[in-house]
């Protein structure tokens, strides 16, 4: 029975409070938070919870035939558009360029890898050797031909 009282009261003392936090400085100079109170320590500050947010109001609806306010959407002028589009022609035109050339070359150097035979190398068709060789060659050809195909498409979005 004496147990169960003391459990009992041991239990009501621990139930949750709703206590401010506030900020200690114990007497190595180092700070705490805290909604108990720290023994040898001083209490600088104590802070309220915040209040309860309101729920924000939708805004509201458009009303019919009703332009909408002028600087909801930054506009650019057409001289400015039509100067930042030809800016984007001109680059992506250089990239094509840049990349056409890349094309060459690595078409060049996997013509290269294919004319060369070591003498390991038995069936040019079937031996993995070969075609371990020239993947990298063949994979840098796929790569600049699917950019060309990308800038083209970019560049034909623009016109």
């Amino acid at each position: 029975m004496r147990f169960a009282v003391v459990s009992l009261v041991l239990a009501l003392s621990a139930a949750p409070t709703l206590a401010e936090t506030c900020k200690y400085l114990d007497k190595d100079g180092r700070t705490i938070y805290s909604n108990v109170p720290i023994k040898n320590a001083r209490k600088v500050a104590c802070f309220q919870p915040p209040p309860p947010v309101a729920a924000e109001t939708p805004p509201a609806a458009p009303i019919a035939g009703a332009r909408p306010p002028e600087n909801t959407k930054a506009r650019v002028d057409a001289p400015t558009q039509r100067r930042r589009d030809d800016e984007r022609r001109q680059i992506l035109e250089e990239e094509l360029a840049r990349e056409q050339d890349g094309l060459a070359e690595a078409r060049r150097a996997l013509a290269e890898q294919e004319s060369i035979r070591a003498g390991d190398e038995r069936n040019y068709q079937r031996d993995q050797r070969v075609l371990d060789r020239l993947k990298p060659f063949q994979e840098a050809v796929e790569t600049h031909e699917k950019n060309i195909t990308s800038i083209r498409r970019e560049l034909a979005n623009l016109k």
